[in-house]
This record gives structure tokens, C-alpha cells and sequence, in this order.
């Protein structure tokens, strides 16, 4: 079992002997200046991983990087199967977890387990998004067609969520930094959308898809200002994935301009160029899928 260790007021993780022995066996080497293996790659999680673009952030992960981990979480890991095959071809480096964002029990509950069993994390990049359910959930084109459930339900599961997520994976975080990889610090890398910027709203409409990722936007800044008073080794991104042929874009395709609409596949490689090449500068920052900065 691993002990917690109280530093600075914040929990850090110290392997048992014995899990640092088995650590040291499988390669995995731990500093003599920290309790916290470091683990040759990084860990990675990516929340909402059994689809769309975040299950392509964790097959790209796995393939670019030949030595790194990642944890893969969603609501229903027996029902995904895709993470199910990946799981298959990367046996030792994929870990899938149930996390569901509007219970924050599990949230917890994950946390704990990536402790247990890494210690620390390199880079957490939330993918979790709606946009429409049918039945429940529809973009308004009109302020009459406004309702209270719509936008309580954008706004916990595309702002709330991921806000709890950080939280309670922020000791990894700080624990992981850089340690293991080519960054010199860990990230998180909230997917927002070029539609919750404010100054570049000229269209109007879509109101609980658009006030809800403002408000990642905003909860996600916040958190960039505490841990850069903090002198954590993590930043905070913002990313734009540009639109995306997925389920959730699905639907609202057909005025998408010709060459505008992206592959998971391109869209991700373009995002993880910018996660790779993080630097502390950027901590707060709100990145296009091309790397350019949107205005808030």
C-alpha cells in the first residue's frame, strides 16, 4: 500500500517499500530527492475516453509514445468497446477506469486508484463535452426556446465536471510535473470551443452549449492563476478542436465550409503538437487547433 504524506498542506503519495521495489524491477525508476516514481513516458489520462476525440487522444498517446501510460476513463468502461480493444494491443500501458463527471464520488474514486497505482500524472486532458441528447438537449436558436434543465445539464457536465476533475487530480499533478517526458511541467488540457469565447460570439444562439464553456473557460483560468501563485509545475490550456466529424458535431454538419471539417485523427495530432510543446508561459492560455490564441 502507499502512505500519504502531508507537504506544503497538500497530500503527496509515498510507495510502500515494496511497490517501489516491484517499481524498480519492471524499469520504472524512482528519484532519491522525491517519494514519486518516475515512470519513463508519463502518465496520462484522458476523461471521456471511450469515443470521438478522446478515445482518439488515448490510441495516439499509446502509439507516439512507446514507453507512456495512460488512464482512460468514461461512465461505462464495460460498454466501451473500443478502449476494450486498445486495452487488447496495450495490455501493460492502458488502464481504463469508470469515472462519470456529474458524480463526484467516482471522481474520487479514480483519483485514489491512479495514487495507488502511479503516484503521479503528467497530463490530464478532459474530453468530456455534450452538445444535444435527443429528447433532452437541443442547441436554442431562439431565447423562447431557452430552458432551466438545458442549461443546468451543459453546464454540469461541460464545466463542472471538468473543474471537479482537476481538482481532485491536481495533487497528481503537482506531484508528476514534468517528470518523465520532454515538458518540463504536467498539463491540463480542458477542450473548450471557439463558440464560449465572448469576443468572438457574432452569431448568438446555441446558449447552454456557449455559456457553459465559458464558464470552463473561466473556472479553467482560474485555476491557471492559483497554481501559478502556487509555483506548481502545471499549466493549464484551453483547446479548440476545431469542428470534428463526431457524434457530437454529427448533427450540425451540413453548413460546415468544405475543408473545415476534421478527422478525429487530424484534429488530435494537431492538439497534442501544442500539449507536447507546452511551456510555463502558457499556463491560462485558450489555444485554436492551428495553435493560434482565441480571445476570451
Amino acid at each position: 500500500m502507499n502512505t500519504l504524506v502531508k507537504t506544503g498542506g497538500a497530500w503527496l503519495v509515498s510507495p510502500s517499500l515494496a511497490a517501489v521495489r516491484r517499481m524498480s524491477v519492471a524499469g520504472f525508476a524512482t528519484s532519491s530527492s522525491s517519494s514519486v516514481p518516475n515512470w519513463e513516458g508519463g502518465v496520462s489520462m484522458v476523461q471521456g475516453a471511450s469515443r470521438g476525440i478522446g478515445l482518439e487522444f488515448v490510441r495516439q498517446l499509446l502509439e507516439n509514445n512507446k514507453k507512456g501510460h495512460v488512464v482512460a476513463t468514461c461512465r461505462n468502461p464495460k460498454e466501451a468497446t473500443s478502449l476494450v480493444n486498445l486495452k487488447n494491443s496495450f495490455p501493460e500501458r492502458l488502464f481504463i477506469q469508470k469515472l462519470d463527471v456529474t458524480d463526484e464520488t467516482t471522481i474520487e474514486e479514480s483519483a485514489e486508484s491512479v495514487r495507488e497505482r502511479y503516484g503521479s500524472l503528467n497530463l490530464l486532458i478532459n474530453a468530456t463535452g455534450i452538445l444535444s441528447i435527443p429528447g433532452v438537449l437541443q442547441p436554442e436558436t431562439t431565447l423562447n426556446k431557452v430552458e432551466k434543465s438545458s442549461l443546468m445539464l451543459a453546464y454540469e457536465v461541460n464545466a463542472v465536471g471538468p473543474i471537479l476533475v482537476m481538482k481532485h487530480m491536481w495533487p497528481l499533478l503537482k506531484a508528476g510535473g514534468g517528470n518523465g517526458t520532454e515538458r518540463e511541467v504536467a498539463v491540463v488540457a480542458n477542450l473548450s470551443a471557439r463558440v464560449g469565447s465572448i469576443g468572438d460570439n457574432k452569431l448568438g444562439g446555441w446558449h447552454s452549449y456557449r455559456a457553459s464553456k465559458t464558464a470552463l473557460n473561466q473556472l479553467t483560468k482560474n485555476v491557471s492563476v492559483e497554481l501559478g501563485r502556487r509555483k506548481d509545475p502545471v499549466v493549464c490550456i484551453l483547446l479548440h478542436p476545431g469542428t470534428v466529424d463526431t457524434d457530437l458535431s454529427r448533427p450540425f454538419q451540413r453548413n460546415v465550409p468544405e475543408g473545415k471539417l476534421f478527422t478525429t485523427e487530424y484534429s488530435v495530432q494537431k492538439l497534442l503538437h501544442i500539449i507536447n510543446n507546452a511551456k510555463k508561459q502558457d499556463n491560462g492560455k485558450f489555444f485554436a487547433w492551428d495553435g493560434q490564441e482565441i480571445p476570451w
